[in-house]
């Protein structure tokens, strides 16, 4: 018979066992309890703050510059009428010419030939003409006494009216001849500056040929021929056709930028805007013409025009610390709405104004954007704004074209 483990020791009861559970757990309640109420509560994260830029409605004075060439205002290319040797060649390459100044002298002697050659075809013309005058004027008399025949009244009237004709071709060949002569001095048709010489003296031309002898060209006044993008001549147009844009003082100020960026002194004027797109480059071409009385500026040279007196009204101009871009190159600005949380807005944005950006879609006036604070915050984020900014941004001039159409 086996011993029950309880036989060495006394072994406790089950109602001991039960009592000290009940005041274990009691001991345990106050101490958790205590630990609980020291644990201190979880701290809410500070707010971020941000700094924000307050949209507001206002004039912007804007100016445009359209990048092109100067042009002379008239472009002469000489060529010979007449062929021949050249015998002189009579001015300075580089110079100053007249209208009417002879600059080259080529051999006459075959164009004088002809003026001898015509000049005695026409004196016999004369004498035919004489003859067949008196002959048709003596048979109108015989035909009234019958003493010839109708018929051969008729053939010497008919020999007198040619012999007339006669005497006119020779007129007019003698006349071509002697123009003819004439040409044989290469005469300048414009006032100008004249160019380099393509031919020196001794050399063999022929009329009308390909390659002129030299070029004139006008250089008071010049031109100067920009190019601009035919989609956003058209946005521009419209912006002025609704009003967006006006001009100051009823016409634009037109300016003159050097390619070395010194300012050209004298004012231009607005000359035409193409009414054509290029096919190949879908821009149309802005002329300006600028006064240029000391040769100042020279056909070929870079420039630009810059078009000033426009006023862009009720413009939204916005820092641009506040704009980024997306891939495909749209504004994306943060702007805190009234409980001052963070929504992302698409914007289309204008013209550059120094460090801003018109505004053009996306914005009205009154909201904010975050212009710092930019990195610490994300859509939905409620922000504490620890500076709002109103100040007015400054008036400098736009780096896109802004052409006002010629017709303004």
């Amino acid at each position: 018979m086996q011993k029950s483990p309880c036989t060495s020791h006394v072994c406790p009861r089950p109602g001991r066992i039960l009592l000290n559970t009940i005041i274990l757990a009691a001991l345990a309640l106050p101490l958790a309890a205590c630990n609980q109420e020291s644990a201190p509560a979880p701290e809410e994260a500070p707010l971020v703050e941000v700094v924000a830029y307050t949209v507001e409605s206002t004039q912007v004075p804007v100016s445009s510059e359209l990048t092109g060439r100067v042009v002379a205002a008239v472009t002469a290319e000489i060529r010979p009428q007449t062929g021949g040797i050249v015998r002189k060649r009579l001015f300075t390459e580089g110079s100053e010419v007249k209208a009417g100044q002879v600059l080259y002298e080529i051999d006459p002697t075959s164009a004088r030939t002809s003026v001898r050659d015509a000049e005695a075809t026409l004196s016999s013309a004369k004498v035919a003409l004489a003859s067949a005058k008196a002959k048709a004027a003596r048979y109108r008399e015989l035909v009234n006494i019958e003493a010839v025949s109708q018929e051969s009244a008729e053939e010497a009237e008919a020999a007198y009216k040619q012999a007339i004709s006669a005497v006119v071709s020779a007129e007019a060949n003698l006349e071509a001849a002697r123009i003819s002569l004439s040409y044989a001095n290469v005469t300048s048709p414009i006032n100008g500056r004249i160019g380099r010489s393509s031919v020196s003296e001794g050399a063999l031309v022929t009329a009308n040929q390909t390659t002129a002898l030299v070029t004139v060209q006008q250089l008071d006044p010049v031109y100067l021929d920009a190019t601009q993008s035919a989609t956003e001549f058209l946005r521009i147009r419209q912006q002025f056709e609704q009003g967006k844009v006006k001009l100051e003082n009823g016409r634009p100020v037109v300016r003159l930028v050097k390619d070395d960026g010194s300012l050209y002194g004298p004012i231009g004027r607005l000359e035409l805007d193409d009414a054509s797109v290029d096919e190949t480059t879908g821009t149309v071409t802005v002329r300006a013409q600028f006064p240029n009385p000391n040769n100042e500026l020279i056909p070929g040279m870079y420039g630009k025009i810059r078009v000033e007196g426009a006023v862009m009204q009720k413009a939204l101009v916005v820092p641009q610390v506040a704009i980024s871009r997306d891939v495909k190159g749209n504004g994306l600005a943060y702007v805190i709405d009234e409980n001052n949380t963070i929504e992302e807005r698409t914007l289309t944005t204008g013209q550059a104004l120094g460090d801003q950006w018109i505004v053009e879609s996306g914005l009205k006036a009154g909201e904010r954007v975050v212009v710092e604070g930019l990195q610490k915050i994300r859509v939905g984020s409620v922000v504490s704004v620890a500076k709002e900014t109103e100040e007015a941004p400054a008036s400098t001039s736009t780096s896109e074209a802004l052409a006002p159409p010629v017709s303004e």
